[in-house]
């Protein structure tokens, strides 16, 4: 299964080796947009994993003339793993991302690819977008980067968009209510940044960055939260470490 990451350039991340001594919050800029596909391989454990899964996982729940979204798509890879997999071409997928440093690296990304399924790009914020009938909608680490109180709702409306039987992939870095487990997961965590290179200072200068940017809730608050918006069947399908990806399907027409 050819890993869709494999197709970026990147320059190696050191924006955090660089950062002055008062860090900005994190948000995804230029500088960001550089050195994403390294930043994001280096530091979710499972990532390589979780993105083709996706292009799989959309290949069996796509179908025919539907759109397929990729929210917050920063680069591009799920929407590259989403059309090499998806096995007819009479649909679209709308990738959207609320970062124009982004948008304008995925567009090039798209323009080199091979793939025969149509891609639109849209800068826009998920939340605010009119959402056309679709069969899969992605949110790979992005539902993280929203205001607690604003999940709800758009899990709602992504509900009611989907075409019955479709699904809804949902990748998160969460938290755990046990406090050995949630410690544990996070030494480990720390300890697989440490193993790809990042120094002591680059992981506290990038965790004071994400502090109230990334908010993490357990896996039993994102079942809850999709259930409480409609989804049928909720089903997590991969976890590594303290980074998960769950299944949601939207209910079946009834007679």
């Amino acid at each position: 299964m050819t890993n869709p990451t494999s197709r970026f350039d990147s320059e190696t991340d050191t924006v955090y080796s660089r950062a002055g001594t008062n860090t900005e919050p994190f948000s995804f800029n230029d500088a960001v947009a550089r050195v994403f596909p390294d930043m994001i391989r280096r530091s979710v454990p499972g990532y390589t994993t979780i993105v083709p899964m996706i292009g799989l996982i959309a290949a069996r729940f796509a179908r025919p003339g539907t759109v397929c979204y990729d929210l917050g798509c920063s680069l591009g890879a799920v929407t590259l793993a989403m059309r090499h997999s998806i096995p007819h071409t009479d649909g679209r997928i709308i990738a959207v991302d609320n970062a124009e440093s982004m948008i304008e690296r995925c567009q090039h990304y798209i323009a080199l690819d091979d793939g025969q399924l149509p891609v639109a790009l849209q800068c826009a914020d998920i939340r605010s977008i009119d959402y056309q009938p679709a069969s899969v909608v992605a949110l790979n680490f992005t539902l993280q980067f929203l205001p607690p109180g604003d999940r709800d709702a758009l899990l709602s409306r992504l509900c009611r968009a989907l075409t019955p039987g479709g699904a809804l992939v949902l990748s998160e870095k969460v938290a755990f209510d046990d406090p050995a487990e949630q410690a544990l997961l996070e030494d480990l965590h720390l300890d697989f940044k440490r193993a790809q290179g990042y120094s002591e200072m680059e992981i506290s200068r990038k965790r004071n960055a994400l502090e109230e940017v990334l908010v993490p809730e357990s896996v039993a608050a994102h079942r809850r939260r999709l259930e409480k918006a409609g989804f049928k069947q909720v089903t997590l399908w991969h976890q590594s470490l303290n980074f998960v990806s769950i299944i949601a399907i939207a209910p079946e027409e009834t007679a």
